[in-house]
């Protein structure tokens, strides 16, 4: 196992760098650049010069990606050219929001979408399957950011059940952290509880239609024990890999649901970098996307081999 954490480690190294290629050179084709951004109607070319000159923006773009990938391969992702803050800082502090949110929607897509699932899958064909695939369906099909404009103009402007905005650490009180942030979990989580259900659903009638289950049923065992103990067991491995792309993917994309909840999250911080056109933020928050991807897969990978003893490294 050792040594396979190592390979893959290894392997992941070549994927960062790309994605740091990828995204440094991509970043440079879109309109406008930071100098332009942050003169704004001063706009002068003899202070766009010293700016550029100041920022390093003036070198040859090969020269740019050195000088910036040098300073990462240090640790240091460089500086907004906004604010001046340290973009790995900001990150740093940006993180727990994202993390939390992204803890709550994987939570209730757990919570609710595997049960809805082995029920679905249990009671196949039949009525409970049908609701359950009509659920899953409408979860995939409503966007996120409308679900989040609902919630906040029915259950905080309405009914006045949680502010429509803001955030409070959890460290800081635990039960007002938990009132701001269930309508954002729940706006972001109810389509990865979709994806969720429809895959546990059909992986369990796979796993159902098995020989050594319908063994078990002829044998009488209970069916929470067949559903619980075996059925979902064998189950979980393709679970887990869709978990582990959501988490992936919520870390990164849940910049919509941020800015409308006003949340101080690596998304909308990611949405300010991009406003700004400012590079080295927005440089070091998707290569720091990047690298939580990588890392994801190599825990989901790890779970393989806990859940199935017959995987081997």
């Amino acid at each position: 196992m050792l040594s396979y954490i190592v390979r893959r480690i290894l392997v992941s190294i070549p994927v960062l760098f790309g994605i740091s290629i990828v995204t440094f050179f991509m970043i440079r084709l879109v309109p406008g650049d930071t100098v332009t951004a942050l003169l704004g109607t001063r706009y002068s070319e003899e202070q766009a010069i010293q700016l550029k000159a100041y920022y390093g923006l003036d070198k040859p773009l090969y020269i740019q990606y050195l000088i910036w990938i040098g300073n990462v391969l240090r640790g240091d992702l460089g500086r907004s050219s906004f604010s001046g803050d340290s973009v790995m800082q900001s990150i740093i502090e940006r993180l727990p929001v994202t993390l939390e949110l992204t803890l709550i929607s994987v939570l209730i897509a757990s919570l609710v979408g595997i049960p809805l699932g082995i029920w679905a899958a249990y009671r196949h064909n039949r009525l409970p399957d049908y609701m359950a695939t009509f659920v899953g369906l409408l979860g995939i099909s409503i966007p996120g950011f409308w679900l989040g404009t609902i919630f906040i103009l029915l259950f905080a402007l309405k009914l006045g059940w949680a502010p429509s905005s803001g955030y409070i650490s959890f460290w800081e009180n635990p039960l007002q952290n938990l009132h701001h942030m269930w309508m954002p979990g729940i706006a972001l989580g109810a389509a990865v509880s979709a994806v969720v259900m429809r895959m546990t659903r059909s992986t369990m009638l796979e796993v159902l239609s098995e020989d050594y289950m319908k063994m078990a049923r002829a044998k009488g065992m209970s069916p929470l024990r067949l559903l619980t103990r075996h059925a979902l067991k064998n189950a979980m491995i393709p679970i887990i890999t869709v978990l582990g792309i959501q988490i992936g993917y919520l870390i990164g994309g849940s910049v919509v649901i941020e800015q409308i909840f006003s949340l101080p999250g690596i998304g909308r911080l990611a949405l300010q970098a991009i406003t700004n056109r400012d590079y080295a933020l927005m440089q070091g928050t998707i290569l720091f996307v990047g690298f939580c991807f990588v890392v994801i897969n190599l825990i989901v990978d790890i779970l393989y081999s806990i859940l199935n003893p017959k995987i081997r490294y």
